[in-house]
């Protein structure tokens, strides 16, 4: 990889703002990708191979973040606080949250228009990319096999406020051009979304990468795996990408903020309840079920902000009463432990 200035990989005042005078010898640099055991990331002066200290885990980083590096000893000595950090609920029902990508712009959350638009898939995309505190673009490929693409436009914006969209064939030859505004100079660009709706096409076109890409079983719409890591990649037009694999599910965490800024409209009618403690079932002078009634309120919408509501909540409270057992365990740990040391005094 060619040689690039920290400007172009996305350096900005804010992260001069948290140097100090002990960081003049130090290095700054931007993840690239990260194993178990090591960290390659970029910098003005080329590519490094970075180890972290002491204890610390290579899991505490992800690609995008910035850090301070001993380059000559290829060591990591901090990592800078981050703009964005995009994270889900690990797979499976484990409770880790885990890490997707760092100090992302923008959120490109790819789907088509086919039967894999999702309304409630979307809904999750655009509730973690509130949190993390990213731009959200929803991207509809497959355009051109679409009657009306703007249709699908429509209702894709109409989940969020927050929400832009744009309809696209990811194999025209101006698709990269489409998605130039969100992937200039440094500017940081993530791709997200399921398998086989057209990822890694448009990050080859934005990038000018050559990779293989799987087929599509019509029948569903679903197509294989073809991205299996995650690193920076520079577009075409001088910022960075970050593709991601595709998610069979997506478990929110720690999303309260992100699914109140996507259902801002039901959450401004709770506002207008009558009751505190409205359940929004058949309370007199409930906003929302008069949202409904007068048809200005899909009562699906409801059910599916109830839904994440919900997951969210038990997320939550099974992650405190976690931390609890855990605090238990370590208090019984330093206790036995004391108990022992007790013990052999006494010998």
């Amino acid at each position: 990889m060619t040689k690039t200035t920290l400007e172009e990989l996305g350096w900005t005042g804010r992260h001069i703002a948290q140097l100090s005078d002990q960081d003049a010898a130090a290095t700054p640099a931007r993840v690239n990708k990260v194993s178990r055991t090591r960290i390659t990331a970029l910098s003005a002066d080329g590519p490094l191979r970075l180890v972290t200290q002491g204890d610390e885990s290579t899991g505490e980083y992800v690609t995008g973040d910035w850090v301070l590096a001993d380059a000559a000893e290829g060591l990591v000595l901090r990592r800078l606080e981050r703009d964005t950090l995009l994270t889900r609920r690990a797979a499976g029902t484990g409770l880790e949250a885990q890490l997707i990508a760092a100090n992302v712009d923008t959120l490109g959350i790819v789907t088509s228009c086919n039967a894999d638009f999702n309304v409630a898939r979307l809904e999750r995309y655009l509730a973690m990319a509130a949190s993390a505190g990213c731009l959200p673009l929803i991207i509809l490929t497959k355009a051109d096999m679409a009657d009306d693409p703007r249709d699908y436009e429509r209702r894709a914006e109409a989940l969020s406020p927050l929400a832009s969209a744009i309809a696209m064939n990811a194999k025209a030859d101006n698709a990269a051009d489409m998605l130039k505004p969100w992937s200039k100079t440094g500017q940081t660009f993530a791709l997200v979304g399921s398998s086989g709706v057209g990822k890694t096409t448009l990050a080859n076109a934005l990038t000018g990468a050559e990779e293989a890409t799987a087929g599509i079983r019509e029948d569903d719409a679903k197509g294989r795996h073809t991205t299996t890591s995650r690193g920076l990649a520079r577009t075409i037009f001088g910022g960075w990408l970050i593709d991601t694999p595709g998610m069979r599910a997506l478990r929110l965490n720690d999303a309260s903020d992100g699914i109140g800024a996507v259902f801002a409209d039901i959450e401004a009618l709770t506002e207008a309840c009558k009751f505190r403690d409205c359940a929004h079932l058949s309370e007199p002078g409930c906003a929302v079920q008069a949202a409904i009634a007068d048809g200005t309120l899909d009562e699906d919408r409801l059910r599916r902000f109830q839904k994440l509501v919900r997951e969210d909540e038990m997320n939550q409270e099974a992650t405190h009463e976690r931390r609890a057992r855990e605090k238990d365990f370590k208090k019984m740990v330093k206790t036995a432990m004391q108990a022992s040391k007790h013990k052999r005094g006494k010998k």
